[in-house]
């Protein structure tokens, strides 16, 4: 099998270190691996199958040689990716710099992988969250015309990096103790008033918007129906922050041109590639964060009709954000290239 040079940036975080995780477990082919970061983080050691990795300071000469260019996502993401594609790689972007450029693929290769092929040198991985619900409505939506889509997600601290987790243990360490929990990071590091996220709920991801809704809440919005290729979607997203450290959750609301019944629901998304349904009510099982932590698929349940409306379902979906919400997501689009010689 031919191997790729492979260039990862943003090699030091939750995400680049979960790129780690996967290229080892899902034996990706690689003949060298060039980890970057800010200048903060060059100079660290990294052990990595048998080897000694140098994190190295990414600048625009970052990508001689590179056939493939994974960006953990962040602001470096804008300044780079256009020095990575000149110099001969492609770019799978975890940011959200490049999400909704009409250049610029936004994929889930389970969902919409023919748009890998039209690439010119970046592909854009969409927001964990969006890349979570979409897994469930891709199914879904091959069955039966989907109109309308109601979610609220509640988001694990993970989605704000080693930060968000860090402040949660630290917050549980001191109340456990007595103590005043201080907060400095969420919902939003950048803005001036942080809240306590142990034992708290917080309904606010990312920045307001003038129409009131977050910057995370449109980005579920916009790229689905970029993902799906259906600006007719009408959807409305709330979502919040829980004091869990990994895995996110959804409760998602469908309604859709014409009757669905639950039994070609179920079919639809048990058969799905990603997807484990673990619905069971009358044992208890459904998907939690718990046991979805970690692990490669997503997994639904909760599924059953909306009493209050027509050709309207409603199901729970939870998906570990940091490996399909993310790295294993933008790994996967590498894998198809490959598997279908596009780089």
């Amino acid at each position: 099998m031919k191997k790729y040079r492979v260039a990862i940036l943003g090699a030091t975080g939750a995400v680049g270190q979960e790129f780690l995780n996967l290229i080892e477990e899902r034996k990706f082919p690689f003949s060298e691996l060039r980890l970057l970061a800010s200048s903060r983080s060059a100079g660290k050691k990294i052990a990595f199958m048998g080897k000694e990795y140098t994190v190295e300071e990414t600048t625009a000469d970052s990508f001689a040689g590179i056939d493939i260019a994974l960006f953990a996502g962040g602001a470096a993401s804008k300044e780079f990716a256009p020095h990575a594609v000149k110099a001969g790689a492609v770019v799978i972007d975890n940011s959200s710099a490049f999400r909704m450029d009409p250049e610029v693929p936004l994929v889930v290769p389970e969902v919409n992988p023919e748009a890998i092929k039209k690439h010119k040198g970046i592909i854009a991985n969409p927001n964990c969250s969006t890349i979570i619900m979409v897994m469930g409505l891709k199914p879904l939506y091959d069955i039966a015309k989907i109109r309308r889509i109601v979610v609220s997600t509640y988001q694990a601290v993970s989605g704000a990096g080693k930060e968000g987790m860090a402040e949660l243990e630290e917050q549980v360490a001191a109340l456990s103790a007595g103590k005043d929990a201080e907060a400095n990071i969420l919902p939003v590091g950048k803005l001036p008033k942080h809240y306590q996220i142990a034992f708290n709920l917080i309904p606010q991801i990312d920045v307001f918007m003038d129409n009131l809704y977050t910057k995370e809440e449109m980005k579920m919005i916009d790229e689905t129906k970029k993902i799906m290729e259906d600006d007719s979607l009408r959807i409305t997203a709330t979502t919040v922050r829980v004091p869990v450290y990994r895995s996110h959750a959804e409760s998602v609301n469908v309604e859709f041109a014409e009757e669905i019944s639950l039994d070609a629901a179920r079919a639809a998304l048990a058969a799905f590639p990603g997807v484990i349904l673990r619905d069971n009510p009358s044992e208890q099982e459904y998907p939690m964060p718990l046991f979805t932590s970690g692990k490669t698929d997503v997994e639904i349940g909760r599924l059953r009709r909306d009493e209050s409306t027509d050709n309207a379902l409603n199901f729970w979906i939870c998906g570990d954000q940091i490996r399909k919400g993310a790295a294993l997501n933008a790994l996967q689009i590498a894998e198809y290239m490959i598997a279908h010689e596009l780089v």
